[in-house]
């Protein structure tokens, strides 16, 4: 496997280019952060379950007519992507309150929400990436009017697909991050990762988190969290 051709590093993951301009090696990274990496730690074999859990996503997703990047998992901390421009938003979508929506409107965390709730973040950790509306989107240029319909459509599809696969497994999807990208022909597709790093998932029958709460909140047994989501995914722990 070529590593001389290191092309990026993020807070989870470092990417590298191939012989293919249109496809890219991603490495995902044993470290840890919350707060926009203000706390940082690293945990040996969270890399592993963030490559297989966000793998194991992305493929479902492909096979119900959700396209993204992913092309295939090549081991345990490695996969090929197909090459995107990230749109700089970031797309959450809630189903129940908790984080930072019940901090910034003071409700009660554990709400569950009548219809999924969809917002948009400016993707600058200098800024602490801030809540923006469509507006800023469309008139600073960060999407178009059509980006924004895609992207909302296909969020809403996402959650619908998902948030069925983990009530089949015992799990609450509360909350998810969702990236965007356009491929070098302009097509935007889904990016980025999908895994305990970027959703919040609660078991149904005890209310713990199975997610990297367990790491912003101070719980403890983070790997395990892990390790739970990827061994009911993958049929092994079946709730």
């Amino acid at each position: 496997m070529d590593k001389s051709r290191f092309l990026y590093e993020g807070k989870a993951k470092k990417m590298y280019l191939t012989d293919d301009p249109e496809t890219l090696l991603l490495e995902y990274k044993n470290d840890l952060t919350a707060f926009n990496a203000l706390k940082k730690d690293s945990l040996e074999g969270k890399g592993t379950y963030t490559n297989r859990i966000s793998a194991h996503l992305l493929r479902y997703l492909s096979e119900k007519g959700i396209p993204n990047h992913f092309i295939e998992l090549l081991d345990d901390r490695h996969q090929l992507v197909r090459r995107v421009t990230i749109l700089p938003l970031e797309v959450v979508v809630r189903n129940v309150t908790t984080g930072s929506l019940c901090k910034r409107l003071g409700i009660a965390e554990g709400m569950t929400l009548p219809r999924p709730l969809i917002e948009f973040y400016l993707k600058d950790d200098a800024l602490g990436d801030p809540l923006v509306t469509e507006d800023h989107a469309l008139l600073f240029g960060w999407a178009s009017e059509e980006d924004l319909r895609k992207i909302k459509e296909t969020a809403t599809r996402v959650n619908e697909l998902l948030k069925a696969l983990f009530e089949s497994r015992g799990i609450l999807l509360v909350d998810f991050k969702l990236e965007f990208g356009k491929t070098a022909d302009g097509t935007l597709i889904l990016a980025d990762e999908i895994s305990p790093d970027t959703c919040r998932f609660w078991d149904r029958a005890s209310g713990d988190r199975l997610d990297k709460d367990r790491f912003r909140k101070d719980l403890g047994n983070v790997l395990e969290a892990y390790e739970t989501i990827w061994n009911r995914l993958s049929g092994e722990g079946r709730a």
